[in-house]
């Protein structure tokens, strides 16, 4: 019963769940006919498909290209990812990886279930890259040159400082803002943005990321890896993975406060970098993931269960997300939502309580003065408002629709 005790509780999700559906399966017949590309985008809706789904809906020229920088980055990713590999290997992967996009007969065989997938048959994404103008080959060989040494860097070098932490995540995310921003520009359907913003775009990105994956990351097999800055976690624990264990609950809390209200900092730089963009696909391919971002820091802010399960956004929510994002006034709206929701939650006993309120409230203000706020909220929690038996029937007649579609 659990999604559908899910959609029961929120039947407001129903509409935009079954546009996804449909979504999913219209991209799904639009793989290229093309052996390597085939691949490739076979490949993007396995290691992601939401972010595949948004990568589908540019422009065909630039959607090719994001398709490759994703994969490209995604192989470097699972290198470093893989913790069964002994350093002395993988750091030379690792600044070397940049060269082997060129070629066609090269393959690692690292990481596991659609990743070792993607290694194992690199060569299809190597093909495909070469198939690329030439300005985008640059833009992403420069990006994954640069990524790849900073990787190799922390691969012997711990997270010890804030601005290690903001040094490895513009390695491992804001340099991919700076690439997307270069392919964007290639593309000739946006200016380019300066260096501060697209970073930003990709800090706040990972920070999400980095906080809500703490329990996968330090129960990591045969070795964890966090990222998690010791200037940060040692003012709550002696060890990061003390967090786990239900006797520390108390501070383990008011340390991910403190992550959340960290990565919150990036939140005006990014609405800045949004609000620039003109090309409709490209904006909403940058806005909804960020959108999922500030969602996600919101859902984590005080909440226990960060340390002892998944934290993630319900998929009718995503789903909402994506359907409903189409302009800067969506955006705004939903930066705002969101932070009104992480603001309630803001206890005034915790030690960052007052910086956390005044990055709330500064995101807030900046939504209000920037743009025209869409009131339509992706965080509403009120109760029900239709029959169950009613929505289970319009369930049951959307399935059937969705089936025929699909046979069509």
């Amino acid at each position: 019963m659990g999604k559908l005790g899910t959609m029961l509780k929120h039947p407001e999700d129903i509409y935009a769940l079954v546009k996804l559906k449909i979504a999913v399966a219209q991209a799904g017949k639009q793989i290229p006919p093309e052996p390597h590309w085939a691949f490739c985008y076979t490949m993007l809706h396995k290691v992601s498909r939401s972010f595949g789904l948004v990568i589908q809906q540019l422009r065909p020229e630039l959607r090719n290209a994001v398709c490759i920088f994703y994969l490209v980055l995604r192989g470097l990713d699972t290198v470093e990812d893989d913790t069964s590999i002994p350093s002395d290997i993988k750091v030379p992967i690792l600044q070397s990886f940049h060269s082997h996009i060129y070629d066609t007969d090269w393959h690692f065989s690292c990481g596991t279930k659609d990743y070792k997938v993607l290694m194992d048959k690199f060569h299809h994404v190597s093909t495909a890259f070469l198939e690329l103008g030439k300005c985008y080959q640059e833009a992403i060989e420069d990006i994954t040159k640069r990524m790849g040494a900073g990787m190799a860097k922390f691969i012997c070098k711990e997270v010890e400082t804030i601005d290690d932490y903001d040094e490895y995540c513009h390695y491992v995310a804001g340099l991919v803002g700076l690439g997307l921003s270069k392919l964007f520009y290639a593309s000739k359907l946006e200016d380019m943005a300066p260096d501060s913003l697209s970073n930003s775009m990709g800090l706040f990105l990972q920070k999400a990321n980095i906080i809500r994956d703490y329990l996968e990351d330090i129960n990591e097999i045969p070795k964890s890896r966090m990222f998690w800055p010791r200037q940060i976690w040692s003012k709550y624990a002696d060890k990061l993975e003390d967090f786990k264990y239900e006797d520390n609950s108390v501070k383990a809390v008011e340390c991910l406060n403190e992550m959340v209200t960290n990565a919150l900092i990036h939140v005006e730089d990014c609405l800045k970098y949004m609000s620039s963009l003109r090309d409709p696909f490209v904006f909403r391919f940058c806005a909804i993931p960020q959108i999922m971002a500030i969602g996600t820091l919101a859902l984590c802010y005080n909440n226990l269960e960060v340390f002892q399960g998944v934290v993630k956004l319900r998929r009718g929510l995503t789903a909402k997300v994506i359907h409903q994002t189409r302009t800067m006034s969506d955006v705004y709206g939903a930066f705002f939502s969101f932070s009104c929701m992480l603001k309630a939650k803001v206890n005034k006993n915790d030690p960052n309580a007052t910086q956390t309120l005044n990055r709330v409230e500064a995101i807030q203000r900046a939504c209000r003065d920037f743009g025209v706020l869409d009131k339509r909220s992706f965080v509403d929690e009120s109760k029900p408002m239709y029959n169950s038996a009613l929505i289970i029937a319009v369930i049951i007649l959307l399935s059937i629709l969705f089936a025929f579609l699909s046979i069509k």
